[in-house]
């Protein structure tokens, strides 16, 4: 029987570029702390995106699971909007994302009516809700910059018109190619 990626999937693959996962000293208990998983959840998910070709990993080696990088921008690229699909909904508060979050919102004048925010109580902002990618999204996010900022550009990319589409993909291909802004 065959697995299919779930979002929490490519949550643990993105979490995985950031810097702070590039070492190979990271733990389970770590990813899953930073993504509001549980640790046997953080675990199943890797496994899935390997199964799904997102990720290299040999458990029999003992290696950790690392992104391959170049399949996981074809994904979000041409996949993420078709698998993890979303419409923007009633006007809440939250916080921001898509082209109202950065870094996107450093390049694009948005309107507050056309402002896009991930439902949360504790958020600071307004503006059309978005469905994160996982529920825990937004608390993962208040303690991890990177993550916010890589999550925003994937929304960017479920949600956005062709301009910030195409802006998103280049700012992320960035972030997970490990380079610096200039």
């Amino acid at each position: 029987m065959g697995v299919s990626l779930k979002p929490q999937d490519l949550l643990a693959t993105l979490a995985l570029t950031l810097p702070r996962f590039q070492l190979t000293t990271w733990t389970y208990s770590e990813l899953a702390s930073t993504l509001g998983l549980s640790v046997s959840e953080a675990n199943a998910a890797t496994r899935r995106a390997a199964e799904a070709g997102l990720m290299t990993w040999s458990p029999k080696r003992g290696d950790k699971p690392k992104p391959i990088r170049r399949a996981l921008l074809e994904f979000v690229d041409h996949g993420v909007r078709y698998a993890f699909f979303v419409h923007p909904g009633e006007t809440t508060r939250g916080t921001p994302t898509a082209h109202s979050a950065p870094p996107l919102n450093a390049f694009l004048d948005i309107s507050e009516e056309a402002a896009l925010v991930w439902p949360d109580a504790r958020g600071k902002a307004r503006g059309q809700s978005v469905i994160p990618l996982y529920p825990t999204v937004p608390d993962a996010v208040r303690s991890s910059p990177g993550l916010h900022e890589v999550l925003a550009l994937v929304d960017a990319i479920r949600v956005g018109r062709a301009r910030e589409r195409e802006l998103a993909s280049r700012e992320l291909a960035r972030r997970i190619a490990g380079e610096r802004e200039r």
